[in-house]
């Protein structure tokens, strides 16, 4: 087996300007349930034997600690609340009360609710985040509106307002990305040339289709997300951007609005297939993720799953530009033998 070279910071860098790593750079996603039972399965005490066992290049996330009022009992600081919901192998937290839901324009809001401000949060102990992780990819700041608004609407709502009331979600949108603005900003100003990439998100499509129309995307969505884009370019910070689904319609349009790294690719929903993607979008941005987890990390055997990862190497590997890693977070569902077989596959196959 070769010997590394680079740290996982190096490794993701020579990945993102299109030079060449001593080996593809491998990402983990996973839930708290997931990551539990993998841990005890290899017999890890902490997250970095983990990263260090299974030769993952993990970014470390660092951002704000919240100092502002106290919200309510059973409240969140969006005047959201919240229940969990068990389900056969863990936990999820799902929005019960969306305190927008009410209002019918934008003149009610504004007399009635209060927005969280940047000065609600501390950023002075970012730099202590990243103490001991130096060699570890930063990620910070970025933004994803449209899927909070949706908590603060409700989703059927917020998805009926693109059309019944643009003006409200005008409003709310330029609330939320004012604050996700100033706050990627004031993490940036805490720690200058230390963070690698920001996330500037929204999930834009189904399994075979767009969620929005292009013309609701241009006209929602877009001037908000190329302002976070421009931000991070201009701070020298990469934007990965991440939206699940059947998303090659809006593809061009992202990659023109300036994103550097499109995730997740999910490349069993419509149009998503890899070799198109790699033909026509692999000279304009990083592909990170590839690895089905609805069927072949839950479901496959470990054999599929070791092929998977050989054929993404080949496919989105080929020439550079790719960076392994789940589709999404991986879930408990999935067996611990084909998460292992996917690293290890990937640490096996990925020199350079």
């Amino acid at each position: 087996m070769p010997k590394e070279t680079m740290t996982p910071r190096e490794r993701w860098l020579a990945v993102l300007r299109r030079e060449k790593p001593d080996r593809v750079p491998m990402d983990y996603w996973a839930t708290g349930e997931a990551n539990e039972k993998l841990m005890k399965y290899l017999g890890c005490a902490d997250q970095r034997e983990l990263y260090q066992r299974l030769h993952i290049d993990r970014p470390v996330g660092v951002g704000p600690r919240y100092v502002g009022p106290p919200p309510p009992p059973g409240e969140d600081i969006w005047g959201m609340r919240h229940r969990q919901i068990q389900y056969e192998t863990g936990v999820y937290t799902e929005c019960v009360h969306h305190p927008l839901a009410r209002f019918q324009s934008v003149e009610e809001i504004e007399a009635n609710y209060r927005w969280p401000q940047p000065d609600w949060w501390d950023y002075s102990q970012i730099p202590e985040q990243i103490r001991g992780w130096e060699e570890y990819p930063i990620q910070g700041g970025g933004s994803e509106p449209f899927l909070h608004y949706c908590q603060l609407r409700g989703l059927e709502q917020g998805m009926m307002d693109l059309a019944l009331n643009p003006e409200m979600v005008h409003y709310a949108l330029g609330k939320l990305f004012d604050l996700a603005y100033e706050n990627t900003r004031r993490i940036y100003e805490q720690i200058p040339g230390k963070v690698l990439f920001s996330y500037v998100a929204e999930d834009m499509g189904s399994q075979e289709s767009l969620l929005f129309s292009v013309k609701q995307i241009r006209e929602f969505l877009l001037p908000g997300m190329k302002r976070m884009i421009d931000l991070a370019h201009e701070a020298g910070v990469y934007v990965f951007h991440h939206s699940d689904g059947a998303i090659r319609p809006i593809l061009p349009t992202m990659i023109e609005a300036g994103i550097d790294v499109l995730n997740p690719i999910q490349w069993r929903c419509k149009g998503m297939e890899r070799e198109g993607l790699k033909r026509d979008f692999g000279d304009q941005v990083i592909f990170h993720g590839g690895m089905d987890n609805q069927y072949t990390l839950a479901r496959g055997t470990v054999e599929e799953v070791r092929q998977e990862v050989e054929d993404n190497l080949r496919i989105l590997g080929a020439g550079g530009g790719y960076i392994l890693a789940p589709c999404h977070n991986i879930q408990a569902v999935s067996p611990p033998e084909n998460i292992v077989a996917m690293y290890e596959t990937g640490y096996e196959l990925g020199w350079q």
